[in-house]
């Protein structure tokens, strides 16, 4: 690994995904939440002041923020399938919403907290979506790019194991 941004990579998605890919990125948002859970358990405050690169987030910051995230992509599939004009994602800023109060000094059991709940019900409601629901597309002004069901699906996936890497690599496992 070159660049410690992107330890598994950037993201790729492709224009179409297998019914066995959707069911493993279920799978994954499932289950990583306790993974994230493993990483962090005994950590020190001090662990959680590491960082995985110079000027990057701590650790304390990337799992509020996986927490934050992960909460907005639920809402954005829920909002792209019960709202017929909802054609552009909600955005945020994620830098600003990082260095908030909270992100920077709330225990991490919180966003723990957060993360399992939303991945209970984001896994769920991605398991009973119909073809129809993940066909709804939502256009991300920031990518400039449209973004169908099962893509925002692989995004997210994408998002949960990037920032799992970025902690293992402030922890020095990898």
């Amino acid at each position: 690994m070159t660049d410690r941004r992107y330890p598994i990579g950037p993201i790729a998605l492709k224009d179409a995904y297998s019914d066995d890919e959707i069911r493993e990125f279920i799978r994954i948002i499932a289950e990583i939440p306790a993974e994230y859970r493993k990483r962090v358990a005994n950590l020190s405050e001090e662990d959680l002041l590491k960082t995985y690169r110079e000027g990057s987030w701590n650790i304390r910051q990337l799992i509020h923020h996986v927490a934050d995230l992960q909460f907005v992509h639920y809402l954005r599939m829920k909002k792209a399938i019960t709202e017929p004009d909802y054609d552009e994602v909600t955005l945020i800023d994620m830098n600003a919403w990082a260095v908030t109060p909270d992100a920077l000094n709330v225990p991490v059991e919180a966003s723990l907290g957060i993360f399992e709940g939303t991945h209970a019900r984001y896994a769920y409601l991605a398991g009973t979506l119909t073809e129809e629901q993940f066909a709804r597309k939502y256009y991300h002004p920031t990518r400039k790019l449209w973004f169908d069901q099962k893509q925002a699906l692989a995004m997210s996936v994408w998002h949960v194991k990037h920032h799992l890497a970025h902690i293992d690599l402030a922890l020095g496992n990898i």
